[in-house]
């Protein structure tokens, strides 16, 4: 499709020359406060449901349960009905506005005195609902806005904002919770959702046209995901990962505080400088896909991602030495994961064609999400019967197998996407 962009106004030339154009600006301000608005809900509406419902540990497994599955659920349905709506846009207002009404819902029940667990449980459902609308949606107005030799530069921008989001939005949240309450944080919390809303009406488009698919088309997603060699690649590669990569997530916590004696408070500096880690690789990583190509920054991101995880199992002696591999670790592992988000994002917004874009992306979603509790569940059976560390080991050598799916396909020789 060709895009009509918008003469450059006066802006300072300290910004990115695709913030300087107005309709982009005004799409990546209104992500960077969704995806920050995304972090705050991660953390305000579980502490919600511990210090105002009073939920123990059953509720909460169930309040994670709720949150998490529609991507299972509507992932590819809500793709393929999408791609047939001719105004992505008008579907994420719809995503965000309906966000807020569901968020001030459980402080405006919690005033009348009348809020159960159930409702936090519809609560998080619906949330996790217009999430997967949301997202389903985000590529095709993506394209919209953005020339496909600047793919990698917006995506670049938007994973910096999502970097900062992992960095600021629990740090945000607990303040919230602490200076507002529980309820005061998700009031503040839909108040995001609707700036998003406010940014994304006024941004205007031409957008592809809706696919003439009679039906849903639900098969056409998959279809494409698997007959398109990149995104064959890029999906199986992504699912490998995710896989091992939640194996190692259901045991790390476990292993670093039980058998490596680190403390909380120091466990969450870790994970803040993962989250610093991330800020740095944003910031590399269109840089170095201009300069090395797309297609290697994705390879390499492919690597760079899981392998210092691989400093966890192998800590050992004095705790300075502990903390400072544990530290490495979470730190070389958020830059690899931002230049594969970056170098990934720019790869599939190429590939995949106009009016299958919401179809593909709840099939990627479907699967990729749909592995992650998988990956848990076999991190923990093979916890158990092999040993915490063994399992580390296999879960972070594994990790890296996802390459492997990339090694074979196109992606190693492409520059651009």
């Amino acid at each position: 499709m060709t895009l009509a962009i918008p003469e450059l106004r006066q802006r300072p030339s300290w910004l990115p020359p695709l913030l300087r154009q107005t309709p982009f600006r005004r799409y990546w301000t209104g992500q960077s406060v969704s995806l920050l608005g995304d972090q705050i809900s991660e953390l305000a509406v579980p502490l919600f449901a511990v210090l105002v419902a009073g939920a123990g540990p059953a509720e909460m497994g169930y309040l994670t349960a709720a949150a998490l599955l529609p991507n299972l659920l509507f992932s590819l349905l809500l793709g393929a009905w999408a791609d047939r709506r001719p105004d992505k846009r008008r579907l994420m207002i719809v995503a965000d506005l309906g966000r807020a009404a569901v968020l001030l819902l459980a402080p405006a029940l919690y005033l009348l005195d009348a809020l159960t667990m159930p409702v936090l449980y519809a609560v998080a459902f619906s949330v996790g609902t217009f999430s997967v609308l949301f997202e389903v949606c985000r590529t095709t107005l993506f394209v919209s806005l953005v020339p496909r030799e600047q793919y990698v530069a917006a995506s670049a921008l938007l994973n910096g904002a999502r970097a900062f989001s992992f960095a600021a939005g629990s740090s945000v949240a607990g303040v919230l919770v602490k200076v507002l309450s529980a309820p005061g944080a998700l009031v503040l919390d839909a108040v995001s959702y609707l700036f998003s809303a406010a940014t994304l009406a006024r941004v205007r488009p031409a957008e592809p046209a809706p696919s003439g698919t009679p039906g849903l088309g639900l098969r056409r997603g998959l279809a494409a995901l698997f007959s398109i060699p990149v995104l064959r690649a890029c999906v199986l590669g992504a699912t490998t990962l995710n896989l091992f990569n939640y194996m190692y997530s259901a045991l790390v916590i476990l292993y670093v505080t039980r058998d490596l004696g680190v403390p909380p408070e120091l466990l969450g500096l870790g994970l803040g400088l993962a989250a610093g880690g991330a800020l740095l690789g944003a910031a590399l990583a269109g840089r170095l896909a201009a300069r090395f190509g797309v297609g290697p920054m994705y390879v390499v991101g492919y690597v760079l991602f899981p392998a210092p995880l691989m400093l966890i199992p192998l800590a050992d002696g004095p705790r300075p030495v502990v903390l400072a591999m544990l530290f490495a670790a979470e730190f070389l592992s958020g830059i690899g994961l931002m230049i594969l988000d970056t170098a990934g994002g720019a790869l599939q917004a190429g590939a995949v064609p106009d009016d299958l874009r919401a179809r593909v992306g709840g099939a990627q979603r479907t699967l990729n999400y749909g592995i992650r509790p998988l990956g848990a569940v076999l991190g923990g059976v093979l916890g158990a019967h092999l040993g915490v560390r063994p399992t580390l080991w296999l879960a972070t050598v594994g990790a890296l197998g996802g390459v492997l799916w990339l090694l074979a396909s196109p992606i190693p020789r492409m520059r651009t996407p």
